[in-house]
């Protein structure tokens, strides 16, 4: 058997190489963690050390290609029958030497051999899964059902696979749901979260059709006149839809504030100037299919991206991790810090939410969990964020 030792910083790398290097059929025999410390033994280095081993496949005779055959004619047949038989006997003899060595192996060499075969073909049924110990996996499992990143399930389980090497006990959920909201505590601290910072008079609601911007809107709006008690106005742009004007009209109404519809660069100008008294002017853009770059360009010549604005992205988790990337990367050359997240009530998994934020950087602003304005509107705060991912499990 062919055995070799690898080293790399998760076992998922590691599994990588064993199977560049010595094929799909190699097996694991001995995996540990190994701690290295550098600079004066202040920082610590963590990888995985893995022996494996792949039983060694005894080299056939090559057979001629079949490709190097030629049809046979009634005359060819003829003149290999009258060729002499004695060019066959070697070939047979090679195929029959090995057959003829195996059978002189020690009983015990082969008992060990038939293990190995064995333990190959339990490999060959693992999965992705089977790198870490059974206790992990449910919990694994539960993370890839929230519909979290590869990337990240890897470093997780990482993480607690290290632990658990470490640890005279046996992991329990909650330690682990803990050390989870940690890890992602870690990776998402540094990104801006919370609502309306109030310090921008224009709040610019962006987004694809039907995530909810207006219903969005009408809760931001109603939570910054009955909590700050903010003087506001709205614009809209989404001129496509009667309906939508029609429903802002209604919101603005309850709250007794004026709304302005422009439909090109000129009335926005006009409508900033009659709302320039007020503390807050909310602006409702059009939802278009934002996968085309020309509805986007269409945005940037409409309203104002400059300063005293604040730009929020609204997605809703409902759609697929895949569409939404193709939404934002339309909207990477503006400037938004936030997203905000809708339809959290719709769904059962919010992966795609720390997905998001961790792959593009922005923070949250706010996550909407129904239809009732105010009520359904959530101030994003990231420890809630972390208990609302693990809510129902425990």
């Amino acid at each position: 058997m062919k055995m070799k030792k690898y080293n790399a910083p998760s076992i998922a790398e590691a599994m990588k190489l064993i199977r560049a290097d010595l094929g799909e059929d190699a097996v694991i025999l001995n995996s540990k963690v190994v701690v290295t410390k550098k600079f004066l033994g202040l920082v610590k280095h963590k990888s995985f050390e893995v022996v494996a081993g792949v039983d060694q496949i005894e080299k056939k005779p090559i057979l001629p290609s079949f490709q190097n055959i030629q049809p046979f004619s009634s005359s060819s047949i003829q003149e290999q029958v009258s060729v002499p038989s004695t060019p066959i006997i070697p070939l047979v003899e090679s195929i029959k030497a090995p057959q003829e060595e195996k059978s002189t192996l020690p009983e015990d060499l082969k008992k060990e051999i038939a293990d190995l075969k064995l333990m190959m073909q339990s490999m060959q049924r693992m999965s992705t899964k089977s790198q870490y110990p059974d206790e992990l996996l449910p919990f694994v499992d539960f993370l890839k059902e929230q519909e979290l990143g590869e990337e990240l399930i890897t470093a997780i389980s990482d993480e607690l696979f290290v632990h658990s090497k470490t640890s005279d006990s046996k992991l329990q959920n909650l330690e682990m749901q803990k050390m989870t909201q940690q890890f992602l505590k870690q990776r998402m601290e540094a990104l801006p979260i919370g609502g309306l910072s109030y310090e921008k008079k224009y709040i610019n609601v962006l987004g694809p059709t039907g995530v909810g911007k207006t219903t969005t809107i009408a809760k931001m709006a109603a939570r910054a006149v009955l909590e700050k008690k903010k003087k506001i106005g709205f614009i809209t742009t989404d001129t496509y839809r009667i309906a939508a004007i029609e429903q802002l009209k209604t919101y603005a109404g309850l709250l007794q504030a004026p709304v302005e519809i422009v439909y090109n660069a000129n009335d926005y100008n006009e409508a900033i100037k009659k709302l320039d008294h007020l503390d807050l002017i909310f602006i409702d853009t059009a939802g278009r299919n934002y996968k085309e770059v020309k509805y986007v360009a269409d945005l940037k010549v409409l309203i104002n991206f400059d300063e005293d604005v604040e730009s929020f992205l609204v997605l809703a988790l409902t759609s697929k991790q895949k569409d939404l990337e193709a939404v934002i990367d339309q909207f990477d050359n503006l400037p938004i810090e936030k997203f905000i997240f809708t339809k959290l009530d719709e769904t059962n998994s919010i992966g795609t939410m720390f997905n998001l934020m961790i792959k593009y950087k922005k923070g949250l602003a706010y996550y909407t969990n129904g239809q009732e304005v105010p009520e359904d509107i959530e101030r994003a705060n990231l420890d809630s964020l972390l208990e609302l991912f693990f809510q129902g499990r425990m």
